[in-house]
């Protein structure tokens, strides 16, 4: 007892061999070993009773811990699904800009060495040979630097910064929410799961026995006050004295400490709390003559005890169904004592049965009063031998490990969200089902279907093609080893699921580092399943796992948001230069105003849309997993939209904007500017909600949205009124300015008329795609007349294949 098993092997001989497989199952319950149904040691494992023998068949890197450490030690290099987006749109955005800035380069020097390009003075900027080098090459720079800067303008430099922002800020803000976050990429990835694999013991139960039902002969008893004085003392006896446990009370008033086995642990608490049970006065007033240790082959302990007045008692406790079969007689709960025959036995039986299939474990006292005269001992006479037949039934407790408060609402929050949920448990299948139920994972009409309830071992046995067929149904899996909760979810990616796993153990920890996510348990996990995981549940709970996946959904949505937004801005800035390049031979929006917008609109745009909190709207929509479009059609609407609307107004000032307000070139060129960038400020408060019509719901609580708005307003006043040269800009009137934010105050009514407009779930592209191959499909039917001149024409079917068409 208390040796650590230092190799994996086999049982030889030996006797009551209990240990404790925590470190491998992740279950604190003790597993018993034998020659017979359980063989099997597993290094790691600590010896909590019992001696054996056995035959050690691997050690060290070949032995279960040795292969288990070996897969979590491998580092991986994996893509988080949002990284694999990012990486496409950013390679599609560089090579649309880059498309386009050599399409305005081609045409700006087209038109510059053809003479079509003019200067201040209204001569031509090159006219031939009476051009000097350093004058082309001003022309030449002037033109290519417009080129570089739409590049520049085109790619998103500000989306890893939104990124960063965003996440850096949910991490922070998960830490109050019992979250705390090891790698930053988890947070957006776990916007994405589409199945999460919890372990049961400590995630969704308490990882605590308790005494959850209390019979006295064949009556339930709700309220322990209800069974008479002698029966009480009759129990303080049976527990308080046949237990390998002890209960220590600190100071008056505070908690019990009480230490021993869980199930130990379990009645104990159960006698202080609920019986009233004293240890400290119990233990002085009995004398322990004889005690029966635990046998994993009888299932039951006993005491021998004498009191102080002479009396001598028996106490057995153990299986039920081992204890019943010993009694004759019963307690009832007015301590009278009644006969137990076939029809008493069979209803005692029965609820035994009723507290097993709900997953109980079943804990039965029997006690006898006996004189001295009536004491056996063993033929060596060294030892006395304890009354085992005719006791009396004192009762029969259940105990389980119960779920924690609020599993079941955060269980069923995550299923309505569209996430599955796999239970993977060490336990066994009974106790996997009951608990399952219990927390709304496995539905009561599907308890009994094979499909959806399975063993580790039969799981492992199956084929790749069963198992890649079958993953998806199972909900719940019994006696897993650590391999097996791997083996699902290799299996669970393969299918193209994003996967998040829970646990706490050092089992847990290969699939912990598998996994899309690993999430491990803050209080009651090992070093090695934090190391392995990206988030650590600081409070050991799983509705603190939903919470989770709410800020994941946050921050993928947030980061939706600013590349709706950011888009916006490049649709727009590109089309305009690509259209006024081509047409005027110039660009409206001058270097240094399109950084400036890039500047503004990407650090503060970014930080602004960052810190958005996440609402219960997102916990109603599916999970985008690992194949659906950063850009979905909702966002290709509202971008388009706000982008068509800005090219348009834009292009009007470009080309008659000097003749509707009445203002000079440069004048005109400002107001283009100014127009612009107000556009994308209002259009920020667009891009709060891509579906809601309402953005402005609960912008009073994000003060640092409207604190940004503010800077950014503020620097646009100063770098069109106070930045002249800088900015090549001129001072605007009141007149035009408002104006400029009467023009831009539309984008508002046009976000709410567009998010009107209803889009297929389809992504936008291959719609487009669709359209343009039916369209090519569609031909004309075919009326071909009888003959020549014949006015009668009759239809007939069209043929794909004209070879095969027959004759007419």
């Amino acid at each position: 007892m208390g040796d650590q098993i230092p190799a994996d092997g086999l049982f030889l001989d030996g006797y009551s061999l209990q240990v404790d497989e925590s470190s491998m199952t992740g279950e604190s319950d003790h597993v018993e070993v034998d020659s017979t149904k359980n063989p099997f040691l597993f290094s790691g494992a600590k010896v909590v009773d019992g001696h054996a023998r056995m035959l050690v068949t691997s050690v060290g890197m070949n032995t279960a811990w040795g292969e288990m450490m070996s897969s979590i030690s491998q580092d991986s290099n994996e893509r988080t699904p949002l990284q694999e987006r990012l990486d496409k749109l950013t390679s599609s955005i560089g090579k649309v800009g880059l498309a386009v800035a050599f399409l305005v380069l081609v045409v700006l020097l087209i038109r510059y060495f053809t003479g079509n390009t003019k200067d201040d003075y209204g001569r031509k900027e090159y006219s031939g040979s009476n051009k000097s080098i350093d004058s082309v090459l001003s022309g030449v720079v002037r033109i290519v630097s417009a080129a570089v800067t739409i590049v520049v303008v085109a790619i998103p430099e500000g989306l890893p910064l939104a990124v960063t922002l965003t996440l850096a800020y949910s991490m922070k803000r998960m830490m109050n929410d019992q979250a705390m976050v090891r790698k930053l990429q988890a947070c957006e990835t776990m916007g994405s799961a589409t199945v999460i694999c919890t372990d049961k013991t400590g995630t969704l139960t308490k990882n605590e026995m308790e005494v959850t039902q209390f019979f006295v002969g064949q009556d339930l008893i709700e309220k322990d006050n209800s069974i008479t004085s002698n029966v009480r003392e009759l129990f303080h006896q049976g527990v308080g004295l046949n237990t390998t446990g002890s209960v220590y009370m600190p100071l008056l008033g505070s908690k019990p400490e009480i230490s021993g086995s869980p199930t130990e642990k379990a009645i104990l608490h159960w006698a202080v709390s609920d019986l009233g049970m004293d240890m400290e006065k119990l233990k002085p007033s009995y004398d322990i003559l004889h005690v029966e240790t635990f046998n994993s082959d009888k299932k039951r302990s006993g005491v021998l005890i004498k009191k102080k007045n002479n009396t001598i008692h028996v106490h057995w406790k153990g299986a039920a169904e081992m204890i019943v079969a010993m009694c004759s007689s019963y307690y009832e709960t007015n301590g009278t004592i009644k006969s137990l025959d076939e029809d008493g036995r069979s209803n005692i039986e029965k609820t035994i049965q009723g507290m097993a299939a709900s997953s109980l474990r079943c804990i039965a006292f029997a006690h006898a009063q006996i004189s001295e005269k009536e004491i056996e001992y063993s033929n060596d006479k060294a030892h006395p031998r304890l009354k085992e037949d005719g006791l009396i039934l004192l009762g029969v407790v259940g105990l389980k490990d119960p779920c924690r408060p609020g599993v079941t609402k955060a269980v069923r929050i995550c299923m309505s969200a569209g996430v599955q949920i796999k239970m993977i448990t060490g336990d066994n299948v009974f106790t996997a089902k009951a608990i399952a139920t219990e927390c709304g994972i496995l539905k009561t009409e599907d308890v009994e279907n094979g499909d959806q309830v399975i063993e580790g071992a039969e799981f492992r046995n199956y084929t790749p093609e069963e198992r890649m067929k079958r993953v998806d149904r199972i909900c719940v899996m019994a006696r897993s080893s650590p391999f097996d909760k791997l083996l699902m979810v290799q299996c669970l990616k393969q299918k193209g699921h994003v996967v998040a796993v829970t646990g706490d153990g050092t089992n847990d920890a290969p699939a912990l580092k598998e996994a899309d996510i690993g999430l491990s348990m803050g209080i009651q996990g090992t070093e090695v399943a934090k190391e392995s995981s990206d988030i650590i549940i600081l409070d050991d709970n799983f509705n603190s796992v939903a919470t989770v996946l709410r800020w994941g959904r946050c921050v993928y949505n947030n980061i939706q948001k600013f590349i709706q937004f950011q888009l916006t801005v490049n649709v727009a800035a590109l089309v305009i230069n690509f259209i006024a390049a081509v047409s005027a031979g110039e660009v409206p929006l001058t270097a240094v105003q399109l950084l400036w917008v890039n500047l503004i609109m990407d650090t503060l745009g970014a930080l602004a849309l960052a810190t958005e909190r996440p609402t219960d709207e997102l916990m109603q929509k599916k999970p985008v997993g690992r194949t659906a479009p950063l850009i979905t059609n909702i966002m290709w609407r509202n971008l388009l939209c706000q982008a068509l609307y800005q090219i348009a107004i834009l292009l009007t000032l470009q080309f008659s904007g000097e003749s509707i307000f009445n203002v000079t070139a440069a004048v005109n060129d400002t107001l283009i500017f100014n127009t612009f960038v107000l556009c994308q400020i209002f259009n920020e408060f667009n891009s709060r909600s891509m579906e809601k019509q309402n953005v402005f719901k609960g912008i009073h609580r994000n003060k640092l949205f409207i604190g940004i708005v503010g800077i950014t307003i503020v620097l646009q006043v100063v770098m069109v009124e106070f930045l002249k040269k800088f900015a090549s800009t001129e001072r605007l009137t009141l007149w035009q300015w408002a104006t400029c934010v009467a023009i831009a105050a539309v984008s508002w009514p046009i976000g709410w008329i567009v998010k009107c407009i209803p889009v297929p779930d389809e992504p936008f592209f291959k719609t487009i795609k669709r359209s343009l191959t039916n369209k090519r499909n569609v031909r004309a039917p075919r009326t071909p007349s009888l003959g020549f001149g014949s006015r009668t024409k009759v239809q007939v079917p069209e043929f794909r294949n004209q070879d095969k068409m027959p004759d007419t």
